[in-house]
Order: C-alpha cells, then structure tokens, then sequence
C-alpha cells in the first residue's frame, strides 16, 4: 500500500503484516489461515473506522493520492469505443484536459476531463492538471460540438486550480473560463459533472456547470486550496487542516448547500486502492443519472440547470 500520509501509517503496518506472513506461509508450507483471517478482520475494522472519521484536510490529501485514479483511467473503465479529439482550432492541444467521444452503457457520450498526469513527464506535459485557456476553449468546442449531435456532456473535474502563469493570463485564462460558464449553463443536452479529485476554484468551474454534479467521497470542491487559505488569512501556510475545516469543500456539506447532488462512496481504503471497483461505482451512478436526465424535454431541463445555479449561496443581510 502506497502511504503518503501518516494518518494511514495503522493501516500499512497491518497491510505489511498480512503480506510478510502469507509469504512465511508460502515458503515454510504452515498454515497461516487462523492468522491471516483475524489481521484481515482487524484490517476491514480499522479501515472503516479511519474513513468514517476522516477530517477534511485528510480528505483533501487524500483527493491527491499520487495513485488516485485520473480521467485517463475512468474513460478507460467506464467506457467503449473512446475516440480522442484534440486542439482548441485557435492555439493548440492543452493535455490537461481530455475530450473525446465513446459509449456508455450503449449511449454515446462526450467526455471531458481532467488528467494530471501519472509519471514526471505526463505530468509535465499535463502541467500538473493546470489548464491554459486553449484548454477551456478546446473543453467547449467538444461540448458545443456535442450539442450539435444530440450527444450528452460528462466532465471529469480534477484540478488544483487553472493555471496562473502569465501566458495564460495573455491569452485569456480568465474570459475562457467565463465564457464557458456562461455556455455550459445554455447547453441543450445533458451535462453531467463528475469531482473526481481536486475541484480548485475557477480551474474547476471552467468545466463544472451542468444538471448533476456528483463527487466522489474522498474529493474536494473550494474556493481556494486550504493552503492558499491558510497563507492569506493566517500567514501560515502550516494551518491547512484549520482552513480545510473553515472552507467546507467536502461532500457532506456540499451536499447541504445544494452544490453537489449525490456523493458517491468510495471503497475502502480509497478510490486508489480499488480503482475498478470504483469505476463499477461511477458508471452506475452516470448511468442512472443520464437516463434521468435524457427523459426530461429540453426546455425543463435548461429551466431546472437555470433554477439549480441561482439557488446556490447563502446570505445573511444586517439587522436595522
């Protein structure tokens, strides 16, 4: 079990033990089963009791698990006869995010996601799941050119944030991400979201407009990642956990706010240790989600996206 964090340190000693007497098993030819049932017992009672207590800066890491998997992975999964598409027709082809066409349960779909990479040198080619502006733009020439077709929108939303660099500032980070929500908000076909990691503050919203936005249990949702919280309101970039605390991103209070629409469990140990097992999970979920909404007349539809956005954020206003 890969363990980059010390708050699973338990479970990977239990997991190391496990391992080391199957093996003393195997060569020595004992018979190990008495043992190994007991620490596998201990083992499923320890990981549901660590999940089920997670704080939300633990939820954030783990939203980050290097093995986490990626939109590469769920379009592999989830998904038959993928087609990519690529470039935005303007500037050139943006790696952090994927577009393409496949089926899903028979249904053709478009898909867009976002691919931080799994290597150094996907990862430097992905910029770390940072995407420019011609990313956005080539987001919404793939979902403009599923509206022409009929063809239902699922995005895969992980990301820190979009990318801050001056390039992309020159070529229009922040009206790429503007003029997609605004677009998003009027497509004339299904749109599903999907948080599958990060959810970081604009990078996220630029393909995060839709009917349903489904997170995954171990992922996050933010204005601002709890460090860049910590950093302005504290000056202490070591008070992640308190901010991850003040920012409410995860699922259950997304949840409460309206903000997300369902929360799909993980299984245990997290989405990195059972990644088929979590695909399974996902493509049930998109499935019953699509039939609910391809059901619907389009104009009901875009009225209940339109009622949905407007009734996100809440306000207090000064007593007199």
């Amino acid at each position: 079990m890969s363990n980059p964090f010390t708050f699973l340190d338990h479970l990977v000693a239990i997991e190391a033990k496990i391992s080391e007497l199957e093996t003393l098993g195997e060569k020595s030819g004992v018979d190990m089963a008495s043992e190994l049932a007991s620490l596998r017992e201990k083992y499923a009672v320890e990981s549901r009791r660590t999940f089920s207590t997670l704080t939300p800066w633990q939820r954030v890491q783990l939203s980050r698990h290097p093995l986490r998997p990626q939109a590469s992975d769920y379009i592999d999964l989830c998904l038959d006869d993928f087609v990519p598409l690529a470039g935005d027709r303007l500037f050139g082809d943006d790696q952090a995010i994927i577009t393409g066409m496949g089926r899903l349960d028979g249904t053709g779909v478009m898909i867009v996601g976002q691919q931080k990479g799994k290597d150094v040198h996907e990862r430097k080619r992905c910029n770390f799941g940072m995407p420019h502006p011609e990313g956005y733009r080539k987001a919404m020439a793939k979902m403009n050119l599923a509206e022409r077709f009929g063809i239902p929108v699922i995005c895969l939303v992980n990301t820190p944030g979009a990318f801050p660099g001056i390039e992309a500032e020159e070529r229009g980070q922040s009206i790429a991400i503007a003029e997609n929500i605004r677009d998003m908000a009027m497509l004339r076909v299904p749109v599903i979201i999907v948080i599958i990691g990060e959810g970081g503050s604009g990078g996220a919203l630029g393909i995060g407009v839709g009917d349903r936005v489904l997170i995954l249990e171990n992922s996050y949702l933010s204005v601002i990642t709890p460090e860049g919280c910590a950093a302005i309101l504290w000056k202490d970039g070591k008070k992640s956990d308190l901010a991850a605390e003040q920012l409410g991103l995860t699922g259950e209070v997304l949840k409460s706010h309206g903000i997300v629409d369902e929360i799909i469990p993980e299984p245990a140990g997290g989405a990195h240790r059972q990644p088929e097992v979590m695909a399974r999970d996902l493509k049930a979920a998109l499935s019953r989600h699509l039939g609910e909404l391809q059901a619907m007349e389009v104009d009901e539809m875009l009225e209940r996206r339109y009622r949905r956005l407007r009734a996100i954020g809440q306000y207090l206003e000064p007593s007199t």
